[in-house]
């Protein structure tokens, strides 16, 4: 057999040094490529494994089952068992050596060969994983004591529940904190493990039967007196309930957000609401603003006298967050760069680069930009570009920006950043007094006119020069390619191309 394959291999070993010409390296690949394709040769049986006894490659099922009695003992037993074990399994008999294998070449597209509708490979949007790549990874395809054929429940405590070993929440639940019920019902209360649709809906990418406020009322009796009462008497039912209750376990009583507006808190409800009427939310003044700024006068005086405003800050500020509770300080509605790419769009397909800066894509894009208003263009919260790079990139300024509440402070103790901010993101450091010496020594970052300004205005050279600040396709967020060095410096200095 192998001397058949061996007819198939481009370069034998009898051929392989036959001509002079041929390279050390050429020939010492084609050796490597040999010696993997006999290995791939041995593997491709793996899938078989041989029965401990000689069967007949027609075995009628009930012979199997004479010693694999166990697969038929669960609550739930798989319906293609009953039609015979040769429906998925194939004996190869070779003179005494018996072989049993699948009769397609993986356990997904067998299982997918009868529940097609499950197969989640072709479709769009927000798929589970295990149901694009292995059905056995939570079923078990013979029998099993749970629903669905489950290898454990959806239901219980961690070691019970199956849905937990990937998915950590709701496990940990703080002393005076609090767990949502249907995690004892099973998960598949709210969520379903092959649903999928448009990338961006709730519904679909957690998998939910529902989308909230209606799948909350399945459970949920929104005419509960106490349910009412706990929500002083304002119409709730049509409100996303997770804007203020995480759906899984909170440190909080009643499954409260972490960050709470403090009159939400405070349950001063008629700070901000009157009396409901005709089953609609009434404020106590003409409009939003109006009445964020009767608290938040500061922000409000900001927004007016800023030199360079930021639009979205003059309208409602709902747009931006939530008025009772959020899951970040500031209340965001929801993630804070999600908030602002959802205007941005631009910034939004930079996403998709290969290299993204921290701050921007995961701290939040206000770690840079001030979000009401700012006196420097583009929303900086620096004038100087270098000076704002240097407030995370300047080696002399990290360890004074460490507080006793393990945060980090920039920008004067207006942003703050985890303790190990800079220890899990790797972070070049440069000298926090600009100067020459990056990227290499001599070389300026400061108080040199930039060669590639095309506005004419002498502007200096700064970290913009050479970096993109949100992402890039290059490593280490430089606008061109480095793998050529010569073609990068050529950039400023056009001189080095006409030797």
């Amino acid at each position: 057999m192998h001397t058949q394959w061996l007819a198939m291999v481009p370069n034998p070993p009898s051929r392989l040094f036959a001509s002079r010409k041929v390279n050390f390296g050429h020939a010492l690949l084609r050796l490597l490529q040999l010696l993997a394709f006999f290995l791939l040769i041995e593997v491709m049986p793996a899938s078989a494994k041989e029965h401990p006894v000689p069967l007949d490659k027609n075995v009628d099922s009930a012979k199997c089952l004479e010693c694999h009695e166990d697969k038929t003992k669960g609550k739930v037993v798989h319906s293609a068992i009953a039609t015979g074990c040769l429906t998925c399994h194939e004996v190869r008999v070779n003179k005494d050596v018996t072989r049993i294998k699948l009769i397609t070449s993986t356990p997904q597209a067998l299982c997918l060969s009868c529940h097609a509708d499950k197969d989640a490979s072709t479709l769009k949007g927000t798929v589970h994983p295990p149901a694009v790549r292995d059905c056995i990874k939570c079923h078990d395809p013979h029998t099993s004591d749970n629903k669905n054929q489950l290898l454990r429940a959806e239901s219980g405590d961690k070691g019970q529940n199956l849905c937990l070993d990937c998915h950590t929440k709701g496990l940990n639940v703080p002393e005076k904190g609090s767990r949502h019920a249907a995690l004892d019902m099973g998960c598949d209360t709210c969520h379903t493990t092959h649903k999928t649709g448009q990338v961006g809906k709730a519904e679909f990418d957690y998998h939910l039967t529902k989308t909230a406020p209606a799948l909350c009322i399945d459970c949920h009796d929104v005419k509960d007196a106490a349910l009412q009462k706990a929500h002083h008497d304002q119409p709730f039912a049509t409100a996303d309930c997770t804007t203020c209750h995480d759906p899984h376990q909170s440190a909080a009583p009643k499954l409260m957000r972490q960050f709470l507006h403090p009159p939400f808190a405070e349950k001063s409800c008629d700070m901000c609401h009157a009396p409901a009427k005709d089953g609609k939310v009434v404020l106590t003044q003409t409009d939003v603003k109006s009445l964020c700024v009767t608290c938040h006068s500061d922000q409000a005086e900001k927004i007016d006298k800023a030199k360079v405003p930021h639009p979205g800050a003059a309208g409602d500020c709902t747009d931006c967050h939530n008025p009772h509770a959020s899951r970040q300080p500031g209340l965001p509605k929801t993630n804070a760069v999600d908030i602002c790419l959802g205007c941005h769009t631009d910034q939004a397909e930079q996403a998709k680069k290969h290299v993204l800066h921290q701050p921007a894509f995961k701290q939040g894009c206000a770690t840079c930009h001030e979000p009401h208003g700012s006196e420097n263009d583009h929303l900086l919260r620096a004038k100087n570009i270098n000076g704002l790079c240097l407030e995370c990139h300047g080696a002399e300024s990290q360890p004074k920006k460490l507080e006793a509440e393990h945060v980090l402070t920039i920008f004067n103790g207006s942003v703050k950043l985890p303790e190990d901010y800079f220890a899990k993101n790797k972070v070049v450091v440069l000298p926090l007094k600009f100067g020459r010496g990056h990227p290499v020594e001599g070389h300026p970052v400061s108080d040199v006119v930039d060669p590639t300004d095309i506005t004419k205005t002498r502007a200096q050279i700064n970290c913009l020069s050479c970096h993109q600040p949100h992402s890039s396709a290059q490593a280490d967020l430089l606008i061109k390619d480095q793998a050529n060095n010569m073609m990068f410096c050529s950039t400023c200095h056009k001189d080095l191309t006409r030797r």
